[in-house]
């Protein structure tokens, strides 16, 4: 059974919430994954430019300096996203972590986009896996020696909720690598909710949609990003819900896979600003469920399992059904367990504010 450490975010005189992960970090013995002048690639989201409820970059200070204390050469990183956005090439990237704080003077790391300037820098790693035979992975991720992933916990359109799995799989794909992942997700048109608002058409990457009457998508270019359906608000966006949710959360599983099998790693949530959606939205939406604290622990199934767990107990329902009603989330969890990624089963040890 897996250990997964968890504070509240209640403190005392001696211990703040920055303190607090210091301790999280020795419970999960940091220093058996880094040696000396290792490469350490801090996996993170730095949030798309106007969203607010990414984790606060003085939390990445604290894993930075522990880091190198341990003899580690730590980098900030994720990888461009598929869509036209604030972090779809190295350059936009950067500068959008800097504006979100991630700058080297409050991180003490600097910044390296994980799949370089245009998102094709990928390295392939075989795992000849049910949906993925050949991962495609972005290079700076592949070729560090060690991985601390630090993870907002939040509800997610398309896999029901984003944890670890999904910031691993997803977030350290190379752009052509989120492509195969999405290639089942792409939506169809409700045309009888349409009102033809035209906030599908103004928010597609790709210039996919027109709208007339009703939308219109233009399968030849839709990438199935789902950017259409977190827009509207009348239900006229929906995924192909038959099959394209539970294939995207397998595949997203399989990558994660292939990031962690031969690497050492260990994984860190935050369950703060729990937002219905993805940070990659340039807003975000109130919480669905109140802060709640931090967990770690070095197996990112019961890491997400407990997440998910501490929250519907918080709520006294299951939130992440109630925004997306039609995602299966535990199909991430179940698959993820199935091929060995970890253990669904945990042991939940809760970290006193006053352990020092």
């Amino acid at each position: 059974m897996s250990i997964v450490y968890f504070t509240d975010l209640s403190t005392n005189s001696s211990v703040n919430l920055l303190k607090k992960l210091e301790i999280l970090l020795e419970k999960v013995e940091l220093g058996k994954i880094i040696g000396q002048n290792n490469f350490v690639a801090i996996k993170l989201h730095f949030g798309e430019y106007g969203n607010l409820a990414f984790i606060r970059p003085q939390y990445v200070r604290v894993v930075v300096d522990q880091i190198k204390k341990y003899g580690g050469k730590p980098f900030l990183t994720d990888s461009n996203t598929l869509y036209i956005g604030h972090r779809s090439n190295a350059i936009d990237h950067i500068l959008n972590a800097y504006l979100n704080g991630f700058s080297y003077e409050v991180t003490g790391a600097p910044v390296v986009i994980a799949d370089g300037l245009r998102g094709s820098d990928e390295i392939k790693v075989k795992i000849n896996k049910t949906y993925v035979k050949e991962a495609k992975i972005g290079t700076a991720i592949a070729l560090s020696d060690s991985l601390v992933v630090m993870t907002h916990f939040k509800g997610h359109e398309q896999t029901g909720f984003g944890g670890t799995l999904k910031n691993v799989g997803m977030g350290s794909a190379s752009r052509s690598g989120k492509l195969e992942q999405h290639s089942e997700s792409k939506p169809y048109v409700v045309t009888e909710n349409c009102v033809a608002c035209r906030m599908c058409e103004k928010n597609c990457p790709v210039g996919a949609i027109t709208v007339a009457k009703f939308a219109v998508i233009d399968y030849a270019k839709c990438i199935g990003c789902g950017q259409c359906i977190a827009m509207c608000n009348y239900g006229a966006m929906s995924p192909k819900w038959s099959d394209s949710s539970e294939n995207l959360s397998k595949k997203m599983v399989e990558y994660a896979f292939a990031v962690l099998k031969d690497k050492k790693a260990i994984f860190i949530s935050f369950l703060t600003d729990i937002s219905p959606d993805c940070d990659c939205w340039h807003t975000n939406r109130p919480p669905i469920a109140p802060n709640i604290g931090m967990m770690a622990s070095t197996d990112p199934v019961a890491l997400d399992q407990a997440c998910i767990d501490m929250v519907r107990q918080v709520q006294g329902k299951d939130p992440f059904l109630e925004v997306h009603p039609k995602v299966t989330w535990e199909t991430q969890l179940e698959y993820a367990q199935q091929i060995g990624l970890g253990s669904r089963k945990y042991e939940l040890v809760k970290v006193a504010c006053n352990l020092v």
